[in-house]
């Protein structure tokens, strides 16, 4: 049947934290997986996606204001930042690549496994050996697992609100992710409705950064004719 691996890899030591058996990447199953693994190993400080669902929007490239996902907020809330791959450029995730190359070859080619139950069981055969035998020559030739250090940081049951500075204006994101400010309709994520965002000024008059939790959000300039936000957005071209 087909089975669509979910990979976790530590960016320091090639740890592969997980390798799960999906029947589809939606965003109730990843956020379910991905819990289990902050639970077991703390939570990473960055994460680096692709641009497709849940991970991205994968339609933002080249608009204004490219919308953040329910997947990015609920990482923002957890305090762990998100960057995305250049579009059409999966070497932006070199680590990643060879790792599903490997897991490819060794494991998936060729083969059909009855469920998910089968896929996994063939996934926690393989993981031990990709962590705790096999050595690799980024490493020194030490094998992943010699090198990797569980985050100490705790996965929260319950979602943390955002904190922010008194000296920032804070405005709630209503229905469809529109908001006031300073008497402009502005428009952010709909993954945002119902959470607090904060408008915080800078050296330049008229002109704010938007911040939900610690994480910068966009920009707004007031000196424009038709004020808008403009997204700021960190497309790194690390793994972390």
């Amino acid at each position: 049947g087909r089975c669509h691996p979910l990979t976790v890899l530590d960016d320091h030591s090639r740890y592969s934290l997980g390798v799960i058996a999906c029947g589809a990447e939606s965003l109730g199953v990843v956020q379910g997986h991905l819990s289990g693994l902050f639970r077991r190993y703390g939570l990473p400080r960055r994460i680096l996606c692709d641009n497709g669902p849940p991970w991205g929007d994968p339609h933002g490239a080249g608009r204004a204001m490219r919308s953040h996902t329910a997947f990015e907020v609920w990482l923002m809330r957890l305090g762990i930042g998100t960057g995305h791959g250049r579009p059409r450029h999966p070497q932006t995730q070199g680590k990643e690549e060879r790792f599903h190359r490997t897991l490819r070859v060794e494991v998936l080619q060729s083969r059909r496994f009855a469920d998910l139950a089968a896929c996994q069981r063939a996934f926690d055969a393989w993981r031990p050996i990709y962590n705790e035998q096999r050595p690799h020559e980024a490493l020194g030739m030490e094998v992943p697992m010699t090198r990797y250090q569980a985050s100490p940081v705790s996965f929260p049951e319950q979602l943390p609100e955002p904190l922010y500075h008194a000296s920032d204006l804070v405005r709630r994101v209503g229905r469809d992710g529109y908001l006031r400010f300073k008497g402009w309709p502005l428009k952010l994520s709909q993954a945002f409705q119902g959470l607090d965002v904060a408008f915080r000024a800078t050296s330049q008059d008229g002109v704010w950064q938007v911040f939900f939790s610690r994480f910068p959000l966009a920009t707004l300039d007031l000196r424009d004719e038709t004020p808008h936000l403009k997204t700021v957005r960190d497309v790194s071209v690390h793994l972390s």
